[in-house]
Order: structure tokens, then sequence, then C-alpha cells
């Protein structure tokens, strides 16, 4: 039986729902095997990890827009039992200002009685208010007494940072978090304010970070000498272009991040990173950043740490990265299928997985199942680097590969023998992470000293988040300190870790 040539309209637009439905199905289906890609699938180990969040949080909008088409559609259909969608909305935490709003239906019963209330729906919904400005105006009443001329009392002007100026200590701490923990460069914090009415110049705002910095440097010089203490140690280095004066160019400095996170082997020592910054990646700034340190320091590759090996008193033991040789091999695999680079790859691959198992237990613990467990695995992948090592050629990419863990064996290996010691130096690397997208944001720093300044508050912030502390509460606590003269002797009482949190 044919069917005739124009349908009835019902039928019509039946079909053109199940289109648009398949539509939504088919650009959803997409969405998430992109997601699936991004999330699981293999990743260039020069990916920035800043380009991955991006990508994923654009698929996560646009997978959102297509459910939320869908549910408007839903809406207009014919009624249908509600279906619950599965959602993972997650807590509101407990210390955010509640609001409540109470929504009362009629309370007369159409019988003229008055209705009683035998429960109730709650509901929470997260609220943002934009940033509010407000301005602290302080009083200070002048007394005289009547009977006498004795003279005038006066409670003294509270001290600030700014002296004479017009932001608290809490609007210093939101602007250096805003700027090295949110990157946001100054001229672009000054374009928020102006929204709101608030016309501060971008160099006000430099004025004060300086100041702050300069007011801060103690702190961070106390984190320093602190960390120098300990006896196992993380470093590494990163560029740091700065504009150079007069020439209208940038010239390449570089920010140097010393690192100390005992908590995988349950040392006592809280962790914290003070980074400092050097016009060059000379192994002599090294070699002064380190002065007064003696132990074993984890690194990368950099020829430049060898300096410290040259020291008269040998007290520096330099332990290598088996992430920096797992990269050497990764690199090979993927120009060729290099099934010399994957063997070795697998077999660092079993050494990170005892890691996994290890990590929490103590020093000694750690010792004592390396000896055991990881042991063996060194002593097979080391025959395996000398037999291999003869067939291929010294100058292929896996040969150089094969010949960078050779030059930095005994460093890679010292972590048999202590159990401190971890299998690579991504405790350091992550905390340089956002210095580099800082630095992508603002470009450069303008002069050495900003680049110091830089350093000084970065140390502070990345060690607050170290330690679980809550970078704008504890600087504008800090400052505040300052501002009222807290002695010297007892700057130690303002590092982070020392720091009381709030309840």
């Amino acid at each position: 039986m044919n069917m005739p040539d124009e349908l009835p309209d019902d039928i019509a637009e039946l079909k053109a729902i199940i289109r648009a439905q398949q539509d939504q199905n088919a650009r959803l289906e997409a969405l998430v095997a992109s997601f699936k890609k991004a999330l699981f699938g293999s990743k260039s180990e020069k990916v920035d990890p800043a380009q991955y969040e991006l990508e994923l949080e654009d698929i996560e909008t646009a997978i959102a827009q297509v459910e939320a088409e869908i549910d408007a559609d839903e809406r207009t259909a014919p009624v249908r039992p509600p279906k619950p969608r599965q959602t993972n909305r997650g807590s509101l935490p407990r210390h955010l200002e509640r609001v409540e709003v109470v929504i009362e239906p009629e309370l007369s019963c159409p019988c003229g009685a008055e209705r009683h209330v035998i429960g109730e729906d709650v509901s929470e919904r997260l609220d943002i208010v934009p940033a509010q400005f407000r301005v602290i105006v302080t009083r200070r009443p002048k007394y005289a007494c009547r009977s006498c001329e004795v003279g005038i009392a006066q409670a003294p002007a509270p001290a600030h940072i700014i002296a004479g100026g017009m932001p608290t200590e809490a609007t210093l701490a939101h602007v250096l978090v805003s700027k090295y923990a949110d990157h946001l460069p100054l001229y672009r914090q000054a374009q928020i304010y102006s929204r709101q009415g608030i016309d501060l110049d971008r160099s006000t705002l430099a004025a004060w970070v300086g100041k702050s910095a300069f007011e801060l440097t103690p702190v961070y010089d106390a984190l320093m000498v602190d960390l120098k203490r300990s006896t196992k140690l993380f470093m590494d280095e990163t560029p740091a272009p700065v504009l150079a004066p007069g020439r209208k160019r940038t010239k390449t400095g570089y920010f140097w991040a010393l690192a100390r996170d005992d908590r995988p082997w349950g040392g006592e020592d809280p962790p914290g990173v003070a980074f400092t910054y050097a016009p060059g990646r000379s192994g002599q700034h090294a070699d002064k950043i380190l002065n007064g340190f003696s132990g074993i320091l984890q690194v990368d590759g950099y020829a430049g740490y060898n300096r410290l090996l040259k020291r008269p008193t040998q007290d520096v033991t330099l332990a290598y990265c088996w992430a920096h040789a797992r990269r050497k091999l990764h690199d090979v695999t993927q120009s060729s299928e290099a099934p010399i680079a994957q063997e070795g790859l697998a077999q660092i691959q079993a050494l990170y997985r005892i890691e996994k198992d290890l990590r929490g237990l103590s020093a000694d613990q750690r010792y004592a199942a390396r000896q055991e467990r990881s042991k063996p695995i060194i002593d097979d992948f080391e025959l395996w680097l000398a037999q291999n090592r003869a067939r291929v050629s010294v100058k292929s990419p896996t040969g150089e590969a094969l010949k960078y863990i050779t030059k930095y064996w005994d460093g890679l290996i010292l972590f048999l023998a202590d159990g401190r010691i971890e299998l690579d130096n991504n405790a350091v690397e992550r905390t340089i992470r956002p210095i580099a997208l800082n630095r992508k944001n603002a470009l450069f720093a303008g002069h050495d000293t900003g680049a110091q300044n830089w350093a000084v508050i970065a140390s502070l912030i990345e060690t607050c988040k170290l330690n679980g502390l809550e970078p704008h509460g504890y600087l504008s606590g800090v400052l505040t300190a300052i501002a009222k003269g807290h002695k010297q002797t007892d700057i130690n009482e303002l590092l982070p870790w020392n720091y009381p949190k709030p309840v």
C-alpha cells in the first residue's frame, strides 16, 4: 500500500522530532568519544597541562549545551513520568553563608481552617555575588578633660603596610593572589576594578605589590633557611623571559625552585618550595642558592648541577629522575616501533607500580620493600642496558636514550639505598607549573627585580597550597602581623605551616 504524498501533520511532526533526537544523539556520541580520547587516550609527554585542561573544559561545556537543548525539548514534549538524572553535584561547604528563602503556599484551607506545617523540603544551590568592595572608615575621637588642661587623648592610628594609603592588608593580599595564584596581570585587575567603579591605575597596583614583596621578603628568607636545613630536597629550573631595559626585547632568566616534600615517606618536616630568580642557568646559581645545604638533592640530568659535586666538602649527593629517563625512551617510540625502547619503558613502568604500593610507608619500610621487589628489576635492567647498548648504534635515537640512562645510572639507582628518595623529581616540577602558566599570561617580567618579587610571593603562595592553607587568608594575616610590628626574631611563626588555620 502506497503512503500518500502528504503525511498528516502529527506524523510529520513526530518524524521531525525523531530526526532532531537522532542529531542530538549523534552529537553527544561524538562529544563523549572526544572526551574519552582526551581523558584516557595517549598523550604527548610535551602537552601543556593547561592546554589539556582547556580541552576537557570545552568538551564538557559542549556536552552540557546539548543536554540543555534536550531538556528544553523535553519540556515542550508531551508529559511523561520524570526520569531521575544521575548527577554529581558534590556538597556545598559548611562555612559558606546560608541565606534562607522560605516559599509559603496558601495557608487557608478550602474548608476554612488554617493549615499546619507537617514537614518541609530543603534544597541548597550555590549563589555567587560579584566581588564586593567596601570602605573601612576609621574614626579616632579626640577627648579632653573639662576639669584640667592635661592634654587631649586620642587612640594612635593603626599601622598599615601602605602608610597613609587606601588599601587594607586584605586588599593587598587579594591583588597578590590574583596576580600570582590566579595569573591575572595587574592591568587586567585594573580593568576588573574599573567595572565596579573603582579607578586604580596599574602603576598604583604595582606599587602595592612591590611594597608587599619587600615586607614579605623576611618570611621568604626564613622559608629558604628552613628548607636548606633538610637533608633531602628537590631542585629544578624553568625559563623566565624578562624585559631587557632599553633594548625593547626580552632576555632569558631562570626561576630556580628548591622544594621539600617528605609526605610520601611520612617525614615530619612540612612541604614547602622557594623560588629564586637568576639571570642565567649556570650551575653557579644552583651552588649559590644551595649555600649551607648538605644532603641528597634530586634533580634532572642538567649538567649544571655537577658543579655541586665539586665542592671541597663533597657534601651533596645527586639523585636523578626516572621520569626523565622514561621520557627519553618514550620520545624514541613516537617516531618508530622501537622494540628496545618499548622493553625499557615496560621495566620502568614496573618500578612505578611498586612505588605506588609503597607511598605513605616509612623510609625504612620503603627501603626494605625496594630491596626485595625493585632491586631485581634494576639488576635485570642493568644487564639489559649493557646488552642493548652493544647492539645499537650510539648515534641512533635508541642509542642516545640508552646512553643517557647509562650516564646517570648511579644517581638513578640511588633510591634503592635510601627510602626517602623518590623515583623522580615530579614533586618540584608540579610546583613550577603555576609559574609557567603565569609566565604565559603575563608574557614576561618587566625587570630582574620584578622577577625576584615574583619569586618571593609565588614561594609563599605555593607553600600555602602544599600545606592546605588558603593563600588569601594567610597573606592578609601575615601582612597585618607585619604592619603591627611582628618581631623579626619570631619570623618563623609566620611561615605557612606555623600559621594557624581557620577553624
